[in-house]
């Protein structure tokens, strides 16, 4: 009995010496809304709203240019030239409309394909992180409540971003590096 007691206890001793499992969390919003490509995304697509923006208020006021042009001239026309001219004006605002709408759905569309694609990379690099810097588990900590709760030396985040970041700047300086190279080989061979 005593020597079952003494092999339970090491047992028990060798169990508990094992290695300890490297568990962490991150704070899922804070990597993707710091991540410098989600944030260039952004930007363009502020941009290309602006402009879309600007193209509708222009279009918009040359319809008014010329509704009110119409108006003017209303006086002039028989009844049946102004009701044709007014419904001819329903249909052509009918028909912005629907091309604002549509060509705005086009643009959410390629902003969320885009976003999603931000969130899959940055799921991949912490998967990669977690590998290499030898985590058995990185949680995500979200509003959806994945983990409540985490004493701070087990969160990650501000180390995943800065990694994340870090990875995504030498990514762009190898591209426009490869496209210096291009440029100049191209400059060369047309001389």
């Amino acid at each position: 009995m005593k020597k079952l007691i003494i092999v339970s206890i090491v047992l028990i001793s060798l169990a508990s010496c094992k290695e300890q499992q490297k568990i962490a969390f991150i704070d899922n919003g804070k990597v993707i809304n710091a991540y410098q490509m989600k944030i260039d995304i952004e930007e363009q697509f502020k941009i290309k709203d602006d402009i879309f923006k600007k193209r509708i208020d222009s279009i918009g006021k040359a319809f008014q240019i010329e509704a009110q042009a119409f108006q003017l001239a209303a006086q002039n026309l028989s009844q049946k030239k102004q009701q044709e001219k007014y419904q001819e004006l329903g249909q052509k605002q009918q028909v912005l409309q629907q091309q604002f709408q549509y060509e705005q759905q086009i643009m959410q569309q390629e902003f969320n394909k885009e976003m999603d694609s931000v969130i899959s990379k940055v799921n991949a690099f912490v998967e990669d992180y977690g590998k290499k810097n030898g985590y058995t588990f990185i949680l995500g900590k979200n509003q959806a409540g994945s983990v409540i709760y985490g004493e701070e030396k087990t969160d990650i985040t501000e180390a995943v971003t800065e990694a994340i970041n870090e990875a995504y700047s030498k990514k762009g300086d190898e591209e426009s590096s490869k496209e210096e190279e291009k440029s100049t080989e191209k400059e060369e061979s047309s001389e």
